[in-house]
């Protein structure tokens, strides 16, 4: 007697996805039939396999029912709302087996913490505090949100370089929790978690590259997420008083929050102090820049990769304007750029990206090579020097920063 077909959920559905054979456990699936993958995954309590399919690759992990309809749900409350985290894109459920299949779609030119800090030498480093950063910031953002985590730890991140930085995604929801708001003793004990969990992770990579002496590096490296996490918090929700004539100083509290990457929902001014007011500001997600660069240019980038691409289009601008004499709109700007600059450094750069590649982190760490390079000859090489550099010496890997790429 064949086994009966499970109550399925899917996003997004295709036909590929529905033929799939979700009556059996993800166990019994066929592997001479369907195109798994082998990737290497951290330590999981459940059954994970990735499936090639043609919209991409997927991940399909079986959990009991409780777990994977709470996993599934938190995701899917995490996408709505734009928070870095894998895509949920469906669940199946066999209550005859208290067992489901939870669906999440791959996150490309993604890697784990042990790959992305296997290519520096282990201790301190500027890729280290990278990553320290973009643990702090996700879990910020998952507070804000009313997310509890439940389980903050390196192993349950993927992390995507973006730009000159990383950033961090929430990959395993398991022990996830929504609520309305987040009281300040759920997001102590949260923080609390990621602290002894990254000092853990850290360790245990020290460990395996043999250097046995970095254990206490690697408590102070995660004790200092607590305060990464705690500074970003302070600075996002200050209140700040100011004259009522100070709209500088109210702009520029505006402007501090968008270097950030935050842009702001809602401005509150309040009396204060006899001539004084009383700023609040409500932010919204971390994608100002890349909301900027994608009414530009239609570009969808992450935060930090827009924020370098701005500049770049800002700075062409700039030299526009003084090369011809001429006054042209963001949007002619942005339309120049691309056709003049960013599209040709694409197709220089096609040879090296290979297929599946992120064609604007590559462009990025084209920009950090011109930087580099430029500040060492004491002038700027311009872009196709850059370029040439860049193909030369081989481009930088997922797992480290164009600044490691580039030769002196």
């Amino acid at each position: 007697m064949s086994a009966p077909f499970p109550r399925l959920r899917l996003r997004d559905p295709s036909p590929e996805l529905l033929e799939l054979p979700w009556e059996l456990p993800l166990e019994d699936w066929p592997a001479d039939t369907l195109a798994f993958r082998e990737l290497n995954v951290g330590p999981s309590r459940h059954l994970v396999r990735f499936l090639a399919v043609d919209g991409g690759l997927v991940a399909l992990k079986d959990e009991p029912i409780a777990i994977a309809e709470r996993e599934y749900e938190v995701l899917r409350h995490l996408r709505e709302e734009g928070m870095p985290s894998v895509v949920p894109l469906g669940i199946a459920v066999a209550p005859e087996r208290d067992a489901a299949i939870l669906v999440t779609r791959y996150l490309r030119n993604s890697l784990q913490y042990r790959l992305l800090l296997s290519r520096v030498p282990p201790g301190p480093g500027y890729l280290r505090d990278q990553l320290l950063d973009a643990m702090a910031g996700l879990l910020v953002e998952l507070h804000r949100g009313g997310v509890y985590w439940g389980d903050c730890s390196l192993a349950n991140t993927l992390f995507r370089r973006d730009g000159n930085k990383v950033q961090a995604y929430l990959v395993d929801a398991e022990t996830s929790e929504l609520h309305p708001g987040l009281s300040d003793g759920q997001r102590e004990y949260d923080l609390e978690v990621l602290v002894e969990n990254v000092a853990f992770g850290l360790a245990d990579l020290a460990e395996a590259q043999g250097r046995h002496g970095l254990f206490d590096d690697a408590l102070a490296a995660a004790e200092s997420v607590r305060h990464r996490y705690q500074a970003l918090w302070d600075e996002l929700h200050a209140e700040i008083e100011v004259s009522a004539e100070d709209r500088y100083a109210m702009a520029g509290r505006i402007r501090r929050l968008n270097e950030l990457g935050f842009a702001v929902d809602e401005l509150d001014l309040e009396p204060g102090r006899p001539g004084q007011v009383r700023v609040r500001v409500a932010v919204t997600n971390r994608r100002f820049h890349a909301a900027e660069l994608e009414r530009l240019t239609g570009l969808r980038a992450l935060e930090g990769q827009a924020r370098l691409l701005l500049n770049d289009l800002h700075e062409y601008g700039a030299w526009l304007g003084c090369t011809e004499d001429v006054s042209l709109t963001p949007r002619e700007v942005a339309t120049r750029w691309l056709g003049e600059v960013y599209r040709p450094a694409l197709e220089r750069l096609s040879s090296v990206i290979g297929p599946g590649g992120d064609a604007i982190q590559a462009y990025c760490d084209v920009l950090e090579t011109k930087w580099l390079r430029s500040e060492t000859k004491k002038r700027d090489i311009g872009l196709d020097a850059a370029i040439d550099a860049y193909i030369a010496s081989g481009p930088a890997g997922p797992e480290i920063s164009g600044a490691l790429a580039t030769a002196p």
